[in-house]
């Protein structure tokens, strides 16, 4: 059997690969993600058979937050190293949810309402992939930058 824990660039163990601090910061902004998830859920709340309005709106709006995100840190200005998995792993990571989106579904199929259930499924998906193209489109045109094609992209 293999060990998940290796030697990091000073000699240090590092599990999965990883630096403790990266996931140390992944795991404290997913708890702080998945929190904030949990408390607009219950401010929102449904039952099996209805829209589940809360789940899509949290994708949507931390799709969008993604979105400005990725343009601040890698397009506007330098972050810490650690600024990226905080926020974009961990906290945006833990505020949206594809677990309670699967449950949402399923729970609308079991009470009768395949059709909706699918509709909630195809959706969801483009609903998060177009938030998050209009938070960084967004983003990018009030710092003044102009739409960059992906062949302009540093690999």
């Amino acid at each position: 059997m293999t060990s998940r824990w290796r030697p990091g660039r000073v000699g240090r163990m590092e599990p999965f690969g990883h630096p403790v601090e990266v996931l140390a910061v992944i795991a404290l902004g997913g708890v702080i993600g998945a929190e904030a998830r949990y408390v607009l859920g219950s401010a929102v709340p449904h039952t099996a058979a209805s829209w589940p309005w809360a789940t899509l709106a949290v994708n949507a709006v931390g799709s969008v937050l993604i979105g400005v995100l990725m343009v601040v840190i890698v397009e506007l200005r330098e972050a810490h190293r650690l600024v990226r998995p905080f926020l974009g792993v961990g906290v945006l990571g833990g505020f949206t949810t594809f677990s309670t989106y699967a449950v949402d579904a399923l729970l609308l199929a079991d009470a009768g309402r395949a059709g909706v259930a699918v509709g909630y499924v195809v959706l969801t998906p483009l609903v998060a992939v177009l938030a998050c193209a209009v938070g960084a489109m967004v983003t990018r045109v009030l710092a003044g930058r102009t739409i960059r094609r992906p062949s302009e992209v540093e690999p």
